[in-house]
């Protein structure tokens, strides 16, 4: 039982949430600065031809550093990324075994606009914790901490490059058939392919981050 640091994800990889199942608590990073090729705005899903990176468009700064805090980062809402997100969902899961039973608690984060990817990336994390029936108490933090210290450092989980990705039993997926299993997609693939069973899935993997 412990203390968890991590990013909030555009519906983050099932590493995050496994961290996040096994936590007692579990504080997120609001006030880091925004990164680049990270799971903050893109996620992975098993598409038809193999792993599909979907990416929620943000609006660049002007300045010359492009430096920004998460926090302050927006959406780029002049053209139609959430439809196309949820088409793309549609597509490739729609075969799936519970796409059904979760389509109706899903399509309204596709329907509403945000200005701020965090502000999004919440709401997320929301309706991934509702949809695994799963109750955690996070607070945010309130400056950023460069080294944490008496908890969990999750924040490396953001990181969709130069990371290995935590090695997960295989679950049925949708285009297994065709190129295997894809290991650490974003959550939604385990909540859409095994449903209810997705907590137990996950209370039996594990994923190894360091103790500051």
């Amino acid at each position: 039982m412990h203390k968890l640091l991590l990013h909030p994800a555009y519906f983050g990889p099932v590493s995050q949430y496994v961290a996040l199942v096994k936590a007692k608590e579990v504080v997120f990073e609001n006030e880091d600065n925004y990164q680049k090729q990270t799971y903050r705005n893109r996620m992975y899903i098993y598409g038809a031809n193999g792993k599909l990176s979907l990416n929620v468009p943000i609006k660049h700064t002007g300045n010359k550093s492009n430096h920004q805090k998460y926090r302050d980062v927006r959406i780029e809402n002049d053209f139609p990324w959430q439809k196309q997100h949820w088409r793309s969902l549609e597509t490739v899961y729609r075969t799936s075994p519970f796409f059904e039973f979760y389509e109706d608690d899903f399509r309204p984060v596709y329907d509403q606009k945000f200005e701020f990817l965090i502000d999004f990336n919440y709401k997320c994390l929301e309706l991934a914790l509702e949809s695994l029936q799963l109750e955690i108490s996070f607070g945010k933090t309130s400056e950023y901490i460069l080294h944490p210290k008496n908890m969990i450092n999750g924040r490396s989980l953001i990181n969709a490059k130069n990371r290995k990705p935590a090695t997960m039993e295989p679950y049925t997926q949708v285009f297994q058939d065709k190129f295997g299993f894809l290991n650490d997609l974003s959550i939604v693939d385990l909540l859409f392919n095994e449903g209810p069973n997705a907590l137990n899935y996950l209370e039996n993997q594990e994923v190894l981050l360091p103790y500051s």
